[in-house]
Order: structure tokens, then C-alpha cells, then sequence
């Protein structure tokens, strides 16, 4: 029901918990967020305000041989620094209150790619930590940021009413789907075993969207993010569903760890529109389902040249099945886009 979503950040930096509803806002999955370092959430300029709020006394220590100032916790990479009982204002003093501004990476269609949110809120002791000093005695319980995030701006009418329709899948590296929400699995009808065991995403994929979705792919692997990007997916029905993607790299310790897409379903006449526009700047057209697969400067091994003349969409969808097996003995490879094209059911064409 809130216009945002819960975050609760130990005084070490590390985020204890998050309300599932963080994915609506900046579309990390809950539980990627849970356990890691809420600094590699927070822009760089950001981050020293954050772990200053994080301070009961808004003074965390620079260097960890600062004996003066009790922490509720410790620093990020510096050791504990347990707090005096008679330097801590109580718990419900309005001293421990806190309400401030972060900007926060953000994997939906964000131009920036950060997302301001106000952190409302106050520290509270963390109980069941069950943390331990050097000496193996058992520490008592610390201090942690309980805070409500909500945006700084507003979410426009139009957010409000298309969030509902839109979903997120999590992919590997090459694609491969590892993970979709329940939207998605009603939008597509698969379940999550389905869409992983069917290799790489490319198979769901409009063998006329595919060029154009690689090309986009190859973007994101080099500037992080792909851009709006509109294709048809395969639903279990074997219908094409047209959806509106931005995809994101997503990096753990400074290296991509997978991709998190953002999806929106959208009507055939949208999707026709954006197909018109793509297929003026191509050199061949897609519009009108008159369309060579593949555009090469080289012979594709096993296709006689009739292939690369323009026909009807049936019909040269029929010769790339008709030829797949010649050419597969000519060695195109199961896995790339070619193969994966004339691995699939001709019945979905």
C-alpha cells in the first residue's frame, strides 16, 4: 500500500531487509539486494550522507583507530567500534530520527540510471544478530537504519496504471533466462523451468526481431544498458506477443553479473508502428513480411541463391526449414542464431 518500500540497512552498510516491493521502484529482485552492501546501490557522491545517517551521532569514524566516536556498529572494511550505553541517547529519542536523500541505482526506464529516494525514518536496535567480538564474547545488539523509501518525484498517473502490466526476467550473460515474476509467467504462460530449459532467450525471440534484439544486446554488454527495445516473444500458445524491454547489466564487485529486463506488454498495432519505424532505417524491410532472414555479403553455406531473393513470408520461412538439414551437415552450428532459427516449430510461423 506504500508508495514505496521498506529497507533495513545494519550499521555496517550491509541491508539486513528489504520489502518485496523494492522491484516496482529500482528492479532489483528482493532477494538480490538482501545481504550486500547497500553502498553499491548509492551513487558515489551519495554514499558518505548515507553512511553518515547511518551514525547514531551522524559522526561515523574516518579512521578505524577512532576510539572517541561509538558507533552503532562498525564502518564499511574497518573493525567494530561498540557503542557506550552512556554516550547513546535512548531509543525513542528523536535525536536517532532520520530523513534524508540518496539517489539509488535504478534498473527500470530511468534516463539516468539513478533514482532519488527520500529515506524516512529511525535507527532502532537490530536484535538476533547474534554477532560476536574478537574475544568471542557475544556483542550486543547494534543500531540499524529502519527507514520507509519512497520517491522524490512523484510517479505520473500513466506509471501508476501501466505498473501493473509490467514485468521483469533475469537472464545470463548470453541470455539464457534464469528467472521471470509471476506477471511475466502469466503475460508468457511458461513456468520457470520452462523458459530455462529451452537454452538461450534468442528462442523466444521473432526470427525478424532477432537481429535487431543481438544488436541491442551487444550495446548493453559494452555501455551497461540496451535501450527501449520492441520485439515479439514467444507465448506458450505459440502466439508472438509484442513487449517494450529496457535491459541492464547488473554488476557484482565491478564485474557483470546478469541481466534484469524490464518488460511491457503491448498491443499489435504499437508493435506494428515501432516494426515500421525500425524497418526504415534498415537496408531491407520487415514491415511487410517480405524479408530476407539473414543479410550477408557472404554465401551462406547449404542455401542455393534462391534463398537470398526476396519472396512471401511463408515461403522463405519453408526454405530455411527445407534446407536446415543440408546446412546443418554443411556445419552451422546448433547453438547460433541460424540454428536456433531452424531449430523451431514450424507450426509457429
Amino acid at each position: 500500500a506504500l508508495n514505496g518500500f521498506v529497507l533495513v540497512v545494519t550499521s555496517e552498510g550491509l541491508i539486513f531487509y528489504s520489502s518485496h516491493t523494492i522491484q516496482d521502484y529500482l528492479g532489483f529482485h528482493q532477494t538480490d539486494v538482501m545481504h550486500q552492501s547497500v553502498f553499491e546501490l548509492i551513487h558515489t557522491e551519495d554514499q558518505e550522507e548515507f553512511r553518515r545517517n547511518l551514525h547514531w551521532a551522524l559522526n561515523p569514524p574516518h579512521a578505524p583507530e577512532d576510539e572517541s566516536s561509538a558507533e552503532g556498529g562498525k564502518s564499511l572494511g574497518s573493525p567494530a567500534v561498540t557503542y557506550k550505553p552512556d554516550q547513546l541517547p535512548p531509543e525513542k529519542s528523536s535525536f536517532l530520527e532520520r530523513s534524508f536523500v540518496c539517489r539509488f541505482r535504478c534498473l527500470l526506464d530511468n534516463s539516468s540510471g539513478f533514482l532519488a529516494l527520500n529515506l524516512q525514518g529511525r535507527l532502532k536496535f537490530l536484535h538476533g544478530q547474534n554477532k560476536r567480538s574478537e574475544d568471542g564474547s557475544a556483542l550486543p545488539p547494534q543500531l540499524a537504519l529502519f527507514a520507509i523509501s519512497t520517491p522524490l518525484q512523484p510517479p505520473s498517473i500513466l506509471q501508476i496504471r501501466t505498473k501493473n502490466m509490467i514485468f521483469r526476467t533475469k537472464h545470463k550473460l548470453d541470455f539464457t533466462p534464469l528467472a521471470c515474476d509471476a506477471k511475466g509467467k502469466i503475460v508468457l504462460g511458461y513456468t520457470e523451468a520452462e523458459l530455462r530449459m529451452r537454452g538461450t532467450g534468442y528462442q523466444f525471440v521473432h526470427a525478424a526481431d532477432m537481429l535487431y534484439c543481438a544488436e541491442n544486446h551487444v550495446r548493453m554488454m559494452k555501455t551497461g544498458e540496451s535501450g527501449l527495445t520492441v520485439f515479439r516473444l514467444l507465448t506458450k500458445e505459440n502466439r508472438w506477443k509484442w513487449v517494450q524491454a529496457n535491459a541492464r547489466l547488473v554488476y557484482k564487485n565491478g564485474k557483470p553479473e546478469y541481466i534484469v529486463v524490464t518488460q511491457r506488454p503491448l498491443v499489435d498495432e504499437e508493435g506494428g508502428e515501432h516494426l515500421r519505424k525500425r524497418s526504415m532505417h534498415l537496408p531491407f524491410t520487415f514491415a511487410t513480411g517480405e524479408a530476407l532472414l539473414y543479410q550477408s555479403a557472404y554465401p551462406l553455406s547449404g542455401f542455393p541463391d534462391p534463398f537470398q531473393s526476396k519472396g512471401k513470408t511463408s515461403k522463405s520461412k519453408k526454405t530455411s526449414r527445407s534446407h536446415g538439414g543440408r546446412s546443418q551437415k554443411n556445419g552451422v552450428d546448433p547453438s547460433s542464431l541460424l540454428g536456433a532459427v531452424m531449430r523451431q516449430d514450424k507450426a509457429v510461423y
